[in-house]
């Protein structure tokens, strides 16, 4: 549990609003007591703030799981860069090879990390609408015993499908199989154990659920799994072990600069995180978000992509509409000129258009940004 702070250097009331909202996966909209946290300086070796690490590092385990033998370390950069640490350092060097299930973006991109690296990697393509095939997976490990890591995006934001991750760690585990799972865009915002759904390796974002700024990523695991990732890194500044064990040993330190205020800024939107109830009480507002968004735009003619049951609270796509008046551009510029911004699709097969439900946004925010949908429609 944080100690609740003062924000000592400037009155919240003083920050300004922001312009719109910002309905995205990541990057999202902030509370003003984030922002304003950010005011203040930061030494990177003095012990105020390296206690500020650790105490993150702590709740973040926290958040992760209740079971023993985990840990957490902190990794500059983009939700990207964690991943690309994670899979740079597990993956012994000369042996092993790393199975992606992908269904989207995300997870191609996790296949595009390892062939990079000159890992020995395999995807399973489930397609951009579907979950993974869990049969094809368990004949896949049966088969191939050169595997020895399975890789999965848990909330893949290319459509907003939710992976059924405790069903894959349990068939992972069944065959003896490391899991690493990319929850960049869940973690803080969906109930999430470790141990429960049996990951190994998981990922997250400052700037994601947790409802911090840009700035770095982190890295949860089990500690005994960590522990024998010495010597396995393919960069310097990317090896997830080293960057562990100067924490562990420096009580907090960074090997190379790190983003103090951002890092600031994750402390606050922990304790906010706490105020609001948790991460339960979290998910429960962006599912509430999700489901004023969807009934709302069904209502005005928007069909969804995904099916429901595999839909997650996190981001909505939606086809765009058949006319040949419509263009997303103009869509987008009028409902910003309302303060919404909205993101383009990402599907290669489909024309679409997604809307975030998460960060500093609540049911009264999606009720007006129907509004402006509404007010927005030219073709």
């Amino acid at each position: 549990m944080f100690d609740k702070e003062r924000i000592e250097t400037i009155d919240i009331n003083q920050i300004p609003d922001n312009p719109y909202l910002l309905l995205t996966p990541g990057p999202l909209s902030t509370s003003k007591g984030v922002r304003a946290v950010m005011i203040r300086d930061w030494c990177t070796w003095d012990e105020d703030y390296n206690s500020i690490v650790q105490e993150v590092r702590k709740k973040l385990v926290q958040l992760a799981t209740k079971k023993e033998g985990y840990t957490s370390v902190l990794m500059q950069g983009s939700g990207t860069f964690s991943v690309e640490s994670v899979v740079g350092t597990m993956m012994p060097k000369g042996k092993g090879k790393l199975l992606v299930l992908t269904n989207g973006a995300y997870g191609e991109r996790i296949v595009t990390i390892a062939e990079y690296l000159n890992i020995p990697c395999v995807a399973l393509d489930g397609g951009e609408f579907n979950p993974p095939d869990l049969e094809q997976l368990e004949e896949k490990l049966k088969t191939d015993l050169s595997i020895t890591h399975v890789a999965v995006v848990h909330c893949e934001t290319t459509t907003g499908i939710l992976n059924p991750v405790k069903e894959i760690g349990k068939i992972v585990k069944q065959h003896n199989r490391k899991f690493f799972v990319d929850a960049m865009s869940s973690f803080g915002g969906i109930p999430f154990d470790m141990d429960a759904m049996s990951v190994d390796f998981m990922v997250s974002s400052a700037n994601k659920c947790i409802q911090g700024v840009p700035g770095f990523g982190f890295i949860i695991a089990k500690k005994d799994e960590l522990q024998k990732c010495s010597g396995n890194a393919r960069s310097l500044s990317l090896d997830a072990y080293a960057q562990w064990a100067e924490m562990e040993k420096g009580n907090g330190k960074w090997r190379f600069t790190s983003p103090t205020h951002t890092v600031r800024a994750f402390k606050q939107a922990l304790i906010e995180l706490q105020e609001e109830g948790g991460v339960e009480a979290r998910y429960k507002r962006y599912m509430e978000n999700h489901r004023i968004l969807v009934e709302g735009m069904e209502k005005l003619g928007f069909k969804t992509v995904i099916k429901k049951e595999w839909q997650s609270p996190i981001i909505t796509s939606f086809y765009s509409p058949k006319s040949e008046r419509y263009n997303f551009k103009e869509f987008y510029a009028r409902l910003k000129a309302k303060g919404f911004v909205i993101y383009p699709g990402k599907l290669t097969k489909v024309d679409a258009f997604r809307i975030g439900n998460i960060g500093h946004v609540f049911p009264e925010d999606m009720e007006n940004l129907l509004k402006a949908v509404k007010e927005s429609i030219f073709w």
